[in-house]
């Protein structure tokens, strides 16, 4: 059996157990629901939550590729912005100084009052959801790539200190290499916080997105098709979270080693 053979094979074992506790979860929730004879609109049977998702799968499809899109694009950008904060306050000790401190102070402000103000001034269009991933993902990674690039070998770094190296020599070197493994860990944290923040947005105002189509499946009583929309949102969530975990073991095919 080849390496990559034994990999798949130890990573189908591993997972087993979790699929025999999911699979007893969604019968034990079945079973109850029936013993009981619970009504739909108080909590609907998992047979009824597959109903409803193929019953209304165009629809969920429609609302779900406004939230991938305000997710892909916010997600970006704040890695975009992460990357230009982080380098600047660990290359700028006066930066992290007076920048820094707000950064930890604005996660102080709940997420559900910072988007009714966006939704007020920029309105109901796609831009106040994009705004709304962004300010959720950009604390993890910048915190992270922070955290990466100021942990580094003192020893090697005083070492191309003393042959020369500028600041920026000694950041692709050694600080940025070092920082990856960090960085990438918060770009997971990040990644399943990005979808919540868009449906936020969404369930605040907009015209489509999984947020309105919870919300009006909400008012309507369609139990069923708000677990339906609760499955479409973590089903996106695990993508984006499986995506990053995929990218990191192509950047970093040397620390998978390591951890094998």
């Amino acid at each position: 059996m080849s390496v990559r053979s034994r990999r798949l094979h130890k990573k189908w074992r591993d997972g087993i157990p979790n699929l025999i506790f999911l699979f007893l979860c969604l019968a034990v929730w079945q079973i109850s629901v029936d013993f009981f004879k619970l009504p739909l609109w108080l909590m609907p049977s998992p047979a009824a939550v597959i109903k409803a998702f193929w019953r209304t799968r165009e629809l969920l499809w429609s609302h779900t590729l406004t939230t991938i899109w305000e997710t892909t694009t916010g997600f970006i950008l704040s890695i975009a912005l992460s990357l230009v904060a982080g380098l600047a306050m660990v290359l700028s000790p006066m930066a992290k100084r007076l920048f820094y401190p707000l950064l930890i102070v604005s996660q102080t402000v709940p997420l559900i009052a910072v988007a009714p103000l966006l939704i007020l001034w920029l309105g109901y269009g796609l831009l106040p959801k994009i705004l709304t991933v962004v300010i959720v993902c950009f604390f993890p990674i910048t915190v992270s790539l922070i955290e990466g690039l100021e942990v580094s070998d003192d020893d090697l770094l005083n070492l191309l200190k003393s042959m020369g190296a500028s600041r920026w020599q000694m950041l692709y070197m050694i600080r940025w290499p070092n920082a990856l493994p960090s960085f990438f860990a918060g770009l997971k944290i990040a990644a399943t916080y990005s979808v919540m923040g868009a449906v936020i947005g969404e369930w605040l105002g907009a015209s489509s997105g999984l947020g309105v189509y919870l919300t009006r499946s909400s008012h309507s009583f369609r139990t069923d098709q708000v677990f339906a929309a609760i499955v479409a949102i973590t089903l996106l969530s695990l993508f984006y979270f499986v995506l990053i975990t995929g990218i990191r073991r192509l950047a970093l095919p040397w620390l998978n080693t390591k951890q094998e």
